[in-house]
């Protein structure tokens, strides 16, 4: 059998009941302090009360003046009366020494013994007791009265038990009306914060808050993008282990403003944008990333919420691909022009000029292996190889000649497993397509010269590959327009360039691979006047370098 729920099931509604029934314990806790002390202070006020009435009459000397007169209640029973009446205390009892009453409220137990003790105020004492006579339990004082060093009388004054608990009473009435008040207010207060929880909890239980907790945390280490939760003042609330990865945080960038993180500018200024920002591409020391920002319109406090996607290795890719798409138009270029000249020398041999058809085929033999030996022959890396074959086919087809310089030499298993390949194919095909851009572009007359710079006729790109010292060295010359001394520390900055809208991405990228495999990039002036790229990336360890342009 299944006990019925005694507390409510939302985590407000448990502590609504809590808190009531702690505030509750509070004032009733406070309400029995206040009666217990208001009850002792009543009866050391009435104790002081009648002590005061009790000693004052027994000074009095119209007390002891009485007590010599042959019938002293004629005097002190009226005497007597009114200081009770004017102290409001419920009796004041005058006696002989032998405890028979001259005085009492009831004018029938005159000339009765008193009922308690006087043995203390005989010896001269005055004392205090609490003892049942003929008005019931009272607080009395017996003091005796002294004339001439002798005790010739007693003098009892009290205040009854239930005279004292009456004015307690009274106390404890207006005691619980604010205990009373205090406990509404406490569970108005109450309810009114529990209200609040209860729309920020959504009326959710412990356990249940307990459980999305735990699924909360599990998710943000599952999810292999990048997760990024900023408060309204651009501080790191929350961020999980794939965003830390990706911007290369610590574990104090919780609470850190965005603009402390040295993350590059541009990223930068996307975090701290007010507005969303959709699939916008960013670069970090040695990735490529996707940002995607939405503020966040709820709550008390604007924030945004950040996502991150790892586009390193798609970049990477969508460039492998760009090259494959190039070699395959230069194959069916090639393919055509091939047809073109098979068709030349069928139609030489046709007309019986077999020798002139044997020399124009041997020519373009030899014009293309040329080329080829070259570059198999000084570079042993079958990668960089092909890719070198590849850049030299787009190349002809612009009408950009590119060679390989004559102290290229690359052997075969000089390259670590730890320089990947598809960073090589990065760096060295962004540079030539570069390259054969300017070249191609100052050939025909177009782009912008540097100033004082001559215009090259010939369409040239010079690629220098070998290893120097424990280094590998890639260099890329062109006798493009070059490049103007102000834009020399701006070209590698993502978005850079010259051609138009949707380009700037390759120089960043190289800088890029290679910051990422410990190397540099230099940019000067060539021989024939336009840009060289110089890369340095070392062949043993991986220690990151400063970029320089």
């Amino acid at each position: 059998m299944r006990l019925p729920r005694v507390l409510p099931r939302s985590l407000a509604g448990q502590l609504f009941v809590m808190q009531a029934l702690l505030v509750a314990a509070v004032v009733a806790g406070c309400a029995v302090f206040a009666y217990v002390s208001g009850r002792d202070q009543a009866e050391e006020t009435a104790k002081r009360q009648v002590r005061t009435a009790a000693l004052a009459m027994a000074e009095s000397p119209s007390v002891r003046e009485a007590i010599r007169a042959p019938d002293p209640s004629a005097a002190l029973q009226p005497y007597a009366e009114r200081v009770r009446a004017e102290t409001g205390i419920a009796f004041i009892t005058i006696m002989d020494p032998r405890g028979v009453r001259w005085t009492h409220p009831t004018p029938a137990e005159i000339g009765r013994p008193f009922i308690g003790h006087t043995d203390r105020a005989l010896l001269g004492e005055t004392f205090e007791e609490t003892y049942t006579g003929t008005l019931g339990p009272s607080i009395r004082v017996v003091t005796p009265v002294r004339d001439e060093g002798r005790v010739v009388g007693l003098v009892s004054a009290g205040i009854t038990v239930e005279r004292v608990s009456t004015q307690v009473r009274e106390q404890l009435g207006a005691l619980a009306l604010a205990a009373g008040a205090a406990l509404a207010l406490g569970a108005l207060g109450t309810y009114v914060i529990n209200a609040r929880l209860r729309r920020h909890t959504h009326g959710m239980n412990a356990r249940e808050l307990s459980r999305m907790h735990d699924y909360h945390a599990a998710t943000l280490h599952a999810v292999r993008e990048g997760l990024l939760m900023l408060d309204g003042r651009r501080r790191i609330a929350l961020v999980n282990d794939a965003a830390r990865e990706l911007l290369g945080l610590g574990p104090e960038a919780v609470g850190r403003r965005v603009d402390e993180l040295e993350l590059p500018a541009a990223l930068t200024g996307a975090l701290l944008a007010s507005g969303p920002r959709v699939d916008e591409v960013h670069l970090t020391a040695d990735r490529v990333i996707v940002v995607n920002t939405s503020p966040v319109v709820g709550g008390e406090q604007r924030g945004t919420v950040v996502t991150l996607r790892d586009h390193t290795e798609l970049q990477a890719l969508s460039g492998e691909l760009d090259s494959e798409r190039g070699f395959s138009q230069a194959l069916r270029s090639q393919a055509h022009e091939a047809a073109n000249r098979l068709h030349t020398v069928v139609s030489l041999i046709e007309l019986g000029r077999v020798e002139e058809a044997v020399e124009f085929a041997t020519a373009e033999l030899e014009l293309a292996q040329v080329l080829t030996d070259r570059v198999v022959g000084a570079v042993g890396e079958p990668v960089l190889a092909a890719l070198l074959l590849g850049k030299a086919a787009q190349a002809n087809e612009r009408g950009v000649e590119l060679v390989l310089a004559e102290d290229s030499l690359i052997d075969d298993g000089a390259l670590p497993e730890s320089l990947a390949a598809r960073d090589l194919v990065t760096v060295l095909g962004n540079l030539i397509d570069n390259a054969v851009d300017a070249a191609s572009e100052a050939a025909s007359g177009g782009g912008a010269a540097v100033p004082g710079q001559r215009t090259a006729t010939r369409a040239l790109v010079t690629v220098t590959a070998r290893t120097d010292g424990g280094e590998l060295l890639l260099r890329v010359a062109d006798t493009g327009a070059g490049i103007a001394p102000d834009d020399a520390d701006e070209v590698f900055r993502r978005g850079w360039t010259t051609r138009g809208t949707g380009r700037g991405l390759g120089l960043a990228l190289v800088r890029q691979a290679a910051y990422r495999n410990g190397g540099t990039v230099t940019l000067d002036r060539s021989e024939g006047g336009g840009a060289r790229f110089t890369v340095r990336l070392p062949l043993t360890g991986r220690a990151a370098r400063e970029v320089t342009a």
